[in-house]
């Protein structure tokens, strides 16, 4: 019998499998390993920070099946205050950012250039929706509900600390993205971020 996926709180042994789920997801929903100069370039931008500077709004989901040496298979991750946690990029992360990537490909440098300007979070509507998040699944686990349950495991855990609001940025090509968002009630917003009243 095959055992339903398991949701929990992210561990720091979960890293390099939420790294490895950036970077096969990060082209549009599909594999960016071998685009940039190391795979490790995606995650960098748009995991690391999260996981390193607000672990406690990182949850994984580990495939069926799931025994105590099952890698993360999909992830959310977040921060409920956007300002606050660009200004701990700009000092905490930032500084060892810069330093590994001193020297990039042409194909690097716009995602380089995204990774050192962290004040791109902040969105017009970031007071009234102050928390954002990434979700990322492998296609295993996409349309079984993880998503979902991911989504609401965040959204109430940012309820519970009295956060009025989340957005997301995504990808326009990432069709499929968007009508799950829209299936959650995620709504577009001025700016052409996804926002949801909490």
């Amino acid at each position: 019998m095959i055992e339903p996926a398991v949701i929990r709180p992210y561990r720091a042994v979960d890293r390099s499998a939420v790294y490895d789920v950036c970077v096969r997801t990060a082209a549009a929903g599909g594999d960016a390993r071998g685009v940039y100069s190391t795979d490790d370039l995606m995650p960098d931008v748009f995991a690391g920070p999260y996981v390193d500077l607000e672990p406690d709004l990182a949850f994984v989901v580990l495939g069926e099946n799931a025994g105590a040496g099952e890698r993360a298979s999909g992830y959310i991750i977040g921060t409920a205050d956007t300002r606050r946690f660009v200004e701990r990029v700009r000092t905490a992360w930032l500084p060892g950012f810069a330093g590994r990537y001193s020297v990039v490909t042409p194909a690097d440098r716009p995602i380089v250039a995204m990774g050192m300007h962290p004040e791109r979070m902040l969105i017009a509507e970031v007071d009234e929706y102050p928390a954002h998040l990434h979700i990322d699944l492998l296609p295993q686990v996409q349309g079984r509900g993880y998503g979902r349950a991911l989504v609401e495991t965040l959204v109430a855990e940012l309820r519970r600390r009295g956060v009025p609001g989340l957005h997301l940025m995504m990808d326009p090509a990432n069709l499929g993205a968007r009508a799950f968002y829209d299936r959650l009630g995620f709504t577009e917003l001025p700016s052409g971020a996804l926002g949801l009243r909490l």
